[in-house]
């Protein structure tokens, strides 16, 4: 970052101000701010000019043009190709996917191109573009439009993982993201952009930082995204039963915070790792093996089971991990 427009992020946040926004508002924000410090920022993505079927590029095209604020066919595959070469160029895309899902179509260009070109050219060229892929159930939108693939992109060298569960994080993620010199796979929740909460420009939050929600020293509890407001109301049953939780949020999933995370393990010996994705290969078993190892803690870990989402709000409702589900993982570590 040049020394300008570092200086002019530190004045904007130093008369920052508190503001209650929604999740959705908290990173149209994040991303104003950032394309008016830097004209390298543009956007690319289908519907982004009227604003993104969830609101979160709202008024930017208005603001920004049409140069700068892309609308584009429906390709996914065009749409992140498009986006690596204009970061090997030097600008720093906002690649927006709609849903994970949709990503799909777009995975060879992020993971033989984006991923890999940095070290395949030994740094000769980065590609410093932020891949929005809002993940999660979808409510009543059934298989096609309801998965959490965030594993997928850990295993992926090359990439930074983040996956918000806040408006304030979503926004000081979102700028620390813009920031990065490298591909950023920024994963929002479908069903959070509503949310509300306050938020100011002023915090900072670096990437592979975790969030420690609650404190306790009766077991360890990490989560992520949407299932953090399942784990929150799990924790509230739990401390009713006299076990307090330590409760860590973990914002970015690669690189993840291990000291956090294993500092808390190796206290409280006792570690429940809850994701929304199917438990199965789900990320949550690195976390438990690298506390296991690390610690010698008692581990477990709780998902969705390995099925599709159903349509139905019974059958979607299998698919989804619950506060009573956590709670009684959490007995069940209890001695």
């Amino acid at each position: 970052m040049s020394s300008g427009l570092a200086e002019e992020r530190t004045g904007r946040a130093a008369t920052a101000t508190v503001q209650e926004l929604s999740y959705a508002d908290a990173a149209m924000l994040a991303l104003r701010r950032e394309m008016e410090a830097d004209p390298r920022v543009v956007v690319l993505g289908e519907d982004v000019g009227r604003g993104g079927i969830f609101g979160q590029y709202r008024g930017l095209q208005q603001h920004f043009g049409s140069e700068r604020v892309i609308d584009t066919p429906i390709s996914e595959a065009a749409i992140m190709g498009a986006g690596v070469g204009m970061a090997l160029a030097g600008l720093r895309p906002v690649v927006e996917m709609r849903v994970v899902d949709f990503a799909l179509c777009g995975m060879d260009e992020l993971v033989n191109q984006a991923a890999k070109n940095r070290f395949m050219f030994g740094g000769q060229g980065r590609v410093p573009l932020v891949a929005r892929m809002p993940g999660g159930i979808w409510d009543a939108s059934a298989a096609q439009h309801s998965q959490s693939l965030e594993a997928w992109f850990t295993h992926l060298p090359g990439v930074v993982v983040v996956c918000p569960s806040t408006p304030q994080d979503n926004h000081s993620l979102l700028r620390a993201a813009l920031q990065c010199g490298d591909p950023v796979v920024y994963i929002e929740h479908k069903t959070l952009w509503n949310v509300r909460g306050p938020v100011s420009e002023a915090v900072e939050v670096p990437l592979g930082k975790a969030a420690r929600v609650r404190e306790g020293d009766a077991l360890t509890l990490v989560s992520w995204s949407r299932q953090m407001q399942a784990c929150s109301a799990a924790c509230e049953m739990l401390a009713a039963e006299g076990i307090a939780v330590d409760l860590i949020d973990l914002r970015t999933l690669w690189p993840w915070d291990r000291d956090t995370v294993l500092d808390s393990c190796a206290r409280t010996r006792r570690l429940l790792v809850v994701h929304e994705a199917v438990q199965a290969g789900g990320f949550g078993a690195e976390i438990a093996a690298s506390a296991a190892e690390a610690t010698g803690c008692r581990v477990a870990r709780l998902g969705a089971p390995r099925i599709p989402v159903g349509y139905s709000p019974v059958l979607e409702a299998q698919s989804r991990v619950s506060a009573q589900q956590i709670v009684k993982a959490a007995r069940a570590l209890q001695p």
